[in-house]
């Protein structure tokens, strides 16, 4: 009977053992590829949010909430930050965090050696000063009201890259941070396994390992996910379309601040010579079309970078769609119809190609729409998908911005002139004004007023041609919950781990 009562005891425990594996599973999330995981040079990678924390952090609704920094206090009169930080964060490797490694970081970020793109967030910054191991203080130069949305920048360790390249230290392929998840593996091309961080000094992650499985193709994504070897993936609105209704799935649309444009490249001698031809493009662009074909009316048609913000301006040019506006344009830059129904200009044929970065069949689908639409009104416009982007000698790039955050970010360093993520090579002396002016102020009307000539100005000599604003379409497994469906998201759909460490998977 002893036995009996052992053996049934011990097939209890086994089996309850077995439910707690099933609850511990790993997740799989369809990603696109990496070649580094590099927070403080690149910009995106939604990996970043787990392997790393900065000082701040965003909560659900994209305010600024504490992270490695406890609280802070700001001195109006010395324009300085004071940051408290917490005491017990460690990095992966065991070593403590101190403010010497936030010093290292912002300083690697500025250094121009280095290339960052986002060395305009902090380029007010003109002392650092550490005054002890948990206490760091920024001085700025002017006020800069998004600063502690821009804190939530990576934290990186002082001791393992101090004096190493910030672009090409292997650092970049076993990244060590704080975050709730440390690297267990990375399959180049394959798959990067995260694991648990045991040592989190906030609450622990619930799931164990989380796989970033490299599956740029956006098909390919969809099929895996219908295959159930992925349990979370963002999908085109076609794809996601697929799995509504469908048991074991859930689908998530959510609003993002991310927009599609044709941004134009002002350092190739086309746009140079043809920059004036730029409102007839926008103008020959039917972007209601494109939303609905392409992203299944799930987005809407874009006429700027704020129409998510509180500064959004809808009084300013949306170049609607208006071929016969197009068409004078042209004709009044001195444009002639041609042959073939293509204008021509000092014996050169109106049009230009849009670049299109390789496994974004959405991107694709809007360029080549948008490509029809001017070939509508004369203009000789190709798609291409080359090998690898070339900024400086590309004609046009479909390309992408759009932050849910303060309105400094994704403007300032995208259109102001000679700064960080500023592809296009566009300047304008009164957008940079602007943009200055609103970075300065806390003053909310002081805001709107400089943001309102902002985007006049930029619509009246136009950087891109702003086509839609997209939103994301995550299709999840049913086991998985815990995500917050109600969060704005950025650009490329990035924010939805904001709150991983609540998230259960249970199967």
């Amino acid at each position: 009977m002893k036995k009996l009562l052992a053996f049934l005891l011990m097939a209890a425990a086994l089996s309850l053992a077995a439910c707690g594996e099933r609850q511990e599973a790993a997740l799989v999330y369809g990603s696109g590829d990496y070649t580094r995981i590099n927070p403080a040079m690149d910009e995106h990678g939604e990996i970043n949010a787990l392997l790393f924390d900065g000082l701040t952090a965003h909560d659900g609704a994209n305010n600024v909430v504490p992270r490695l920094a406890e609280s802070w206090t700001f001195d109006e009169n010395t324009c300085t930050y004071t940051f408290h930080l917490a005491e017990d964060a460690l990095w992966h490797d065991g070593e403590p965090f101190t403010a010497e490694d936030v010093r290292f970081t912002i300083e690697a970020i500025l250094d121009p050696e280095n290339g960052s793109e986002n060395a305009s967030n902090f380029e007010d910054v003109r002392e650092i000063a550490v005054v002890d191991d948990h206490t760091i203080a920024f001085r700025l130069d002017a006020p800069n009201v998004a600063f502690l949305d821009y804190m939530s920048m990576a934290v990186l360790p002082r001791h393992l890259l101090e004096g190493e390249d910030m672009q090409s230290s292997s650092f970049f392929k076993n990244p060590i941070g704080t975050g709730p998840y440390r690297l267990e593996s990375w399959d180049e091309g394959q798959a990067i396994t995260l694991a648990k961080n045991d040592a989190y000094f906030l609450d622990p992650p619930q799931i164990e390992t989380i796989v970033f499985k490299i599956v740029p193709d956006d098909s390919a994504r969809a099929l895996q996910m219908q295959s159930g070897e992925l349990d979370l993936c963002l999908l085109s609105p076609r794809d996601a379309q697929s799995f509504d209704g469908r048991e074991g799935y859930a689908v998530y649309r959510m609003k993002t601040s991310d927009y599609r444009g044709i941004l134009f490249n002002f350092q190739n001698d086309y746009w140079q010579r043809n920059r004036d031809l730029i409102p007839a493009v926008c103008c020959g662009i039917d972007r209601q079309a494109i939303v609905d074909a392409v992203l299944l009316g799930e987005g809407v048609p874009a006429y700027g970078p704020l129409q998510r913000s509180v500064y959004n301006n809808e009084d300013v040019d949306h170049y609607d769609y208006d071929p016969a506006r197009a068409r004078s344009i042209l004709e009044s830059a001195g444009c002639t119809l041609g042959d073939g129904g293509v204008y021509t200009r000092n014996g050169e044929r109106v049009g230009f190609i849009i670049s299109v970065g390789a496994g974004d069949q959405v991107r694709l689908d809007i360029a080549q729409a948008a490509a029809q639409q001017l070939g509508e009104i004369g203009m000789d416009v190709k798609v291409d998908i080359p090998a690898q982007v070339d900024w400086g000698g590309q004609m046009a790039y479909l390309i992408g911005w759009g932050s849910p955050f303060d309105a400094d970010d994704h403007t300032y360093k995208v259109f102001g002139t000679d700064k960080g993520a500023n592809y296009s090579g566009y300047s304008n002396e009164a957008v940079d004004k602007a943009l200055t002016e609103a970075r300065q102020s806390d003053s909310p009307a002081v805001r709107a007023a400089a943001y309102d000539r902002f985007q006049s100005a930029l619509a009246a000599d136009p950087p891109y041609a702003f086509i839609c604003y997209v939103d994301a379409n995550y299709v999840a497994s049913s086991d998985l919950t815990g995500i917050s469906p109600d969060t704005v998201m950025g650009h490329h759909g990035v924010g939805i781990f904001w709150n991983v460490t609540e998230w259960r998977l249970a199967r």
